[in-house]
């Protein structure tokens, strides 16, 4: 291929990488967003196969088949409850591939590549390795397959220095001496530590687990890049890394946390700390659908509060109805989204834009939480951590200085929720028990679809 039209087609996978980022800013532009991102992969994929001369065009385009009709798969059949899974399996085969690369180009290099070269091959090596079995440790814990709870040993702390010790020792031995032995040794002790450093991170801090890794594999992206001299993946994956740190760091400000309490305190997960219970006789307000409805129907102002529940229930299009009905009424019907619903950045605005909510009513939490005293009734579907006052009020409280909604504040708060069993923190909900709370002890989409029934007999 023409070395200037070569040049030319990377420019503009950038320049619609680029402008694919920006309109994922907004919800009402993230699907055009996604689009023009692809497109420019597409480019980026094809122009470097013919230009490498590696492959012919059969397996360029078998390959452009396959992995579409997997992708389309993929997006039909896995559901929003699985999507953070989903997001963590993308993460780690894309730090996969990263380290495949690198080991690839290491085998091309016969010994005399120089120190920046093997330098530039440990570090993708590195960090594409420790991406890979973090993204997949991570999606064991969302899958279930391992536990939630943080999962630790004796002496792993310095087990996890020693580990990362060995890989960067191996990068500075490689860069001196080109064995390409120890680019197995980074290799080895990379998967170890992706291990050993993400199961002590409970389920709480999954959401900014995720998005670290994604950045991580950004990074192992476009460090690949430099390895095979690849605008486009350099490009492409420091805006994967940028954005994703970036992410990360609102994330952990959501929580009232920093990224190294994150990463080694070992909060959160499965087990309910002292306090939480399942025994709902300790409420002092329950209630029916009928109660549920006629509570709503007769509201002037209503914040939805979305939370992992409705997500694991599938009842956001149930939601929508109901919030449709209540606007028929003439109800205000709005939604307050928090950075850290859900088990992924976002989580809860993919959810609702499934179901087809208009983009202009959700609300991120700095712009809603100040209408809470003025509103009627805050209905809250599936969210725990994210709405309990303890945060606010309880200096001893794990959970103390995170920012939530503050819908104890609203005049009314309706829960829908299965029992009282806590929620990622392990802690219970004081929410639960206030005088101006009912709680519908339900699945959601059941739940729900009880009361659009109870709304149209109103």
């Amino acid at each position: 291929m023409n070395g200037t039209l070569e040049g030319f087609l990377y420019l503009v996978a950038a320049v619609l990488f680029i402008l694919g980022l920006k309109r994922l800013t907004s919800p009402a532009t993230a699907r055009a967003g996604n689009r023009l991102a692809a497109l420019g992969m597409l480019i980026a994929i094809v122009v470097t196969l013919f230009d490498a001369g590696v492959i012919g065009y059969g397996a360029i385009v078998a390959g452009i088949v396959v992995g579409g009709a997997v992708g389309a798969y993929l997006a039909k059949v896995v559901e929003m409850t699985a999507m953070p899974q989903l997001v963590a399996a993308f993460n780690g085969f894309g730090g996969g591939a990263s380290a495949l690369v690198a080991l690839s180009a290491l085998s091309d290099t016969g010994g005399d590549a120089g120190l920046r070269a093997y330098v530039t091959i440990g570090l993708s090596i590195l960090i594409g390795a420790v991406t890979f079995s973090g993204s997949f440790v991570a999606f064991g814990k969302l899958q279930g397959v391992l536990p939630g709870r943080p999962v630790s040993f004796p002496g792993q702390v310095a087990a996890d220095l020693a580990l990362a010790a060995t890989a960067v020792i191996g990068i500075i031995l490689l860069g001196v001496g080109g064995l390409h032995t120890w680019a197995w040794i980074i290799m080895a002790a990379a998967l170890v530590l992706g291990v050993t450093r993400t199961l002590p991170i409970g389920g709480a801090d999954m959401p900014v687990v995720i998005s670290l890794l994604n950045s991580a594999s950004g990074l192992a992206a476009s460090a690949a890049g430099f390895v095979i001299d690849s605008n486009a993946l350099i490009i492409s994956g420091a805006l994967v890394g940028a954005s994703g740190l970036i992410l990360t760091n609102i994330m952990v400000k959501a929580m009232n946390r920093t990224l190294r309490n994150v990463l080694f305190s070992a909060f959160g997960g499965t087990t309910a700390a002292p306090g939480a219970t399942d025994d709902i006789d300790k409420i002092t307000r329950s209630a029916s659908a009928d109660d549920v409805a006629v509570t709503l129907g007769y509201a002037e102002r209503v914040i939805v509060v979305p939370g992992y529940g409705l997500a694991v229930a599938q009842a956001q299009h149930v939601l929508r109805e109901l919030a449709q009905l209540l606007e028929d009424r003439g109800v205000d019907v709005r939604y307050a989204i928090h950075p850290v619903a859900g088990r992924m950045p976002g989580h809860m605005n993919v959810l609702l834009a499934e179901a087809d909510v208009d983009y202009d009513r959700l609300h991120d939490l700095e712009d809603v939480n100040g209408d809470f005293p003025s509103t009627d009734v805050a209905l809250v579907v599936g969210a725990n951590d994210v709405v309990n006052p303890s945060a606010r009020e309880d200096p001893t409280s794990p959970i103390h200085g995170m920012p939530i909604l503050d819908v104890d504040r609203a005049r009314n708060v309706i829960v829908v929720k299965r029992s009282l069993s806590p929620g990622f923190a392990g802690i219970d909900n004081p929410l639960f028990y206030n005088d101006n709370t009912l709680m519908f002890f339900a699945d959601a989409k059941a739940g729900l679809a009880e009361v659009v029934s109870a709304v149209k007999e109103l």
